[in-house]
């Protein structure tokens, strides 16, 4: 019997194992990708055409969807969702479900706000404590899942239906706290000076240069498998075509009345998903936390066997999600200004669990990436604020969700099946 290594278990779906594959032209690039996406591993590109299908009937639909000052408001209310989505995919990646996600947001920054409010804390120690208090949650969810083997259907449902008794605890029946601090608050309803979003743009594009470039100095240097340098120079380029291009939109006035004070600049909440999006892409690809989640996720017991501590990658992936949810908590609460009893309740997970699905993420485990949740984010965003502007009926909105959602799970399920027929 051939000895796995935990590096090995379970990867077919990550970066790593890709890289093993690279080829070495920008042909073989193109027939490589054409054969992943015959057996089966379409990745993001469904969710990324889908969202190319709905700008182009929106903005035909819809004359202000297109307009600076709608993209900008499209932005921030995927914020929350795309942030929520980040914390499930940690979670659907071993194949589980956290249905307490929303409620924990709500719960954190319940914390949050009250630490403010009623406590006068400054608001860096308020998210510290909403912080703690998701990962406390995810921790509870985590063990009670790892260690006990409750199902996490099970062990999320109690928490979603107890965190609606803690939220009217802390705040009242009826009641709401308000989010008046000017950074939290600013999240939603402040942009980043006009000059800074060019700065930060431009210092992003030439990190990822550097350290792309360096990776693959160092794998010539080593004679490794690597992309063609074309390949490498498309991404870098790409990069910077999106973020200066996104920059250069939201620094153009977008005040509804040209009398009315200049309104430009990106909104706060994009650095907030931008840095999310870095960090757990990183964490994903680059680390061995990653590399045993995908390992967890594509085989438990195999994992186990190499060595992997499985119930730890659990708990850990259940606290870091309870986490993730606080921040979306928060940047729900900065959007809406206050906290009240069903913060976190309603659509909120749905949606969350939506965009991950949509973006790419497996249900079954064992395939997803940062990166699908934010896609997915924007998909979900962009069929609730496109469907707003047509003023159609709010039942219209949650058939085309769910529509969608169910054909992004039908594309899970038969990619799944085509790619066990060809054995992958």
């Amino acid at each position: 019997m051939t000895t796995q290594t935990p590096d090995s278990v379970g990867l077919a779906d990550s970066d790593f194992a890709r890289d093993a594959r690279q080829a070495s032209s920008l042909g073989d690039v193109v027939r490589d990708y054409r054969d992943r996406l015959r057996g089966g591993d379409m990745g993001a590109l469904p969710a990324v055409a889908g969202l190319v299908v709905l700008f182009a009937v929106f903005s035909f639909a819809s004359g202000d969807f297109l307009t600076v000052r709608n993209m900008a408001n499209l932005i921030v209310q995927a914020g929350a969702i795309c942030v929520l989505a980040m914390g499930l995919v940690l979670v659907l990646l071993l194949g589980e479900i956290d249905l307490a996600a929303g409620y924990t947001g709500g719960t954190s920054a319940a914390v949050a706000a009250l630490a403010i409010v009623d406590h006068g804390q400054p608001w860096y120690v308020a998210v510290i404590a909403a912080l703690a208090t998701g990962g406390v949650i995810g921790l509870l969810i985590g063990s009670l899942n790892s260690y006990l083997g409750i199902p996490s259907f099970v062990v999320s449902l109690a928490f979603f239906l107890a965190l609606q008794g803690v939220l009217l605890k802390l705040i009242g029946d009826g009641g709401s706290v308000p989010v008046q601090d000017e950074v939290l608050r600013g999240l939603a309803i402040k942009n980043v000076p006009p000059m800074w979003g060019w700065i930060g743009a431009g210092v992003v594009v030439a990190l990822y240069a550097a350290l792309t470039l360096n990776r693959y100095r160092v794998q010539a240097a080593r004679d490794l498998q690597r992309p063609p340098v074309a390949l490498v120079v498309m991404r870098i380029v790409g990069l910077a075509v999106l973020l200066l291009g996104l920059v250069g939109l939201m620094n153009q006035n977008r005040a509804a009345n040209p009398n009315l004070p200049v309104l430009h600049g990106v909104p706060w909440t994009v650095p907030v998903v931008g840095f999310l999006l870095i960090l757990w892409t990183f964490v994903l690809d680059r680390t061995a936390f990653g590399r045993f989640l995908y390992a967890v996720g594509g085989n438990a017991e195999a994992a186990r066997r190499a060595g992997i501590n499985v119930q730890r990658i659990k708990v850990l992936a259940f606290v870091f999600a309870g986490m993730m949810a606080a921040i979306a908590g928060i940047l729900q609460a900065s959007f809406t200004g206050s906290v009240y009893p069903g913060s976190g309740g309603g659509n909120t997970l749905l949606y969350a669990v939506g965009a991950a699905v949509i973006g790419g993420t497996s249900l079954f485990g064992g395939k997803g990436k940062a990166r699908d949740a934010v896609i997915g984010g924007v998909v979900i965003a962009t069929i609730a604020n496109g469907l707003g502007l047509l003023s159609n009926a709010s039942y219209i909105n949650y058939l085309v969700t769910g529509g969608v959602l169910l054909l992004a799970a039908s594309v899970d399920a038969i990619t799944r099946r085509r790619r066990s027929a060809a054995g992958v």
